[in-house]
This record gives structure tokens, sequence and C-alpha cells, in this order.
């Protein structure tokens, strides 16, 4: 069976994204080098530097399900049915579009993050699966369904905005040491969570 990761790329000062759901700099690093890294949508691709091209060959090259809440998904217009890690998506929401079945036929809506995970894991087969966006992180982590919390930290600081991590309701989750590979424009950090 794969793990289950979080990737997400933050602010210094831990935002994922301004309060209007806007990136600005933080995707940067996704074009600050000479290696072209392809993704799984073919009008998307990444010019990073050698080392932040090996960090998301890592992160992307075994993943079987990508989950995901139905904010991120409506920002993305639903990647267009098409992820660019090339992974099913599985979108926690007790709403999902009216027309989800005729216009994203390759995405799962589940109400959720336990059963959602459950339906990935389904999905993923002996793959990873990848968890993209905060609220579900923190619910997964609640859940005891994390195995490695990964983080592209950018030299930026936003000052507001949606936050990686807010309140934990159950208060400190340790987290092993980290492994760290510093890229251009980010430094990637992997740490695997204490069980």
């Amino acid at each position: 069976m794969g793990k289950i990761f979080s990737h997400m790329t933050m602010s210094l000062d831990g935002y994922i994204a301004d309060p209007n759901d806007q990136v600005g700099e933080l995707f940067d690093w996704y074009n600050a080098g000479k290696v072209k890294v392809p993704s799984a949508s073919a009008d998307i691709s990444f010019q990073v530097d050698e080392k932040s091209a090996e960090v998301l060959h890592e992160l992307t090259a075994n993943v079987g399900a990508l989950v995901s809440g139905r904010r991120l998904f409506d920002v993305a217009k639903g990647w267009n049915d098409n992820h660019p890690v090339g992974a099913p998506v599985v979108v926690v929401t007790h709403n999902p579009p009216v027309d989800a079945a005729k216009a994203f036929p390759k995405t799962t809506f589940i109400a959720g993050v336990g059963p959602a995970i459950a339906r990935a894991r389904e999905i993923a087969g002996e793959k990873n699966i990848t968890i993209a966006s905060a609220n579900i992180i923190q619910q997964a982590l609640k859940l005891g369904l994390v195995d490695e919390v990964c983080i592209s930290l950018v030299p930026v600081l936003f000052g507001e905005g949606i936050s990686y991590f807010s309140k934990l309701d159950d208060g400190h989750k340790m987290l092993e040491d980290p492994v760290v590979v510093q890229g251009r424009r980010a430094l990637h950090l992997r740490y695997k969570v204490r069980r």
C-alpha cells in the first residue's frame, strides 16, 4: 500500500494563497530553472532547477489518487478533469456539481474526509495518495490518516490569506526531523508524521 502525503507550496509566514485564493509569487519556483518537467496536462509544464525537478518527480511519479476539497476544485475549475499529477481526483464535498458525472467523469465526489481517503485508497491501489487542500489535510491529520507532510517553502511573506495549517483541534502534532532539499526559489521540506 502506498503512503498518504500532502504537498503544498507555502509562503514563509504559512499561507498557501492570499485572501482571494490567488497564489501570487508562490508558484514562481515552477519556472525558476532550466529543467523541463512535463505534467499529465498537455498545456502545463514546469521549468525548475535540478533539485526541484528531483523533488517534483518524487512527489508525482507514483501518485494513484489525489484528494482535494471542493473549494480548490472550484478555484481550479476541476482541472478540466485532468489534474497535472495525472491521477484521478477525489473531491471531499457534500454538494457535488449538478453535472458532475457528465462534466467530470474521472472525478469522484464523496462526503467526508475518511470515506474520501478510503475511496482514494481503492483507486490508488499500491500507489501513493496526495492531499492537495489545507482544510482536508488538517482533517486527515486529526483522523491519523497522513504519513508525510511536504512543503515547498517560498521566500515571500503574504501577511494574510489562507493558511496551510490553522488551529489543530487535538493540539500539537509531532513530526519527524525534515528531509531538506534546497531548490531555486523554494526550500523543499518533507516530514514524516509521528505515530
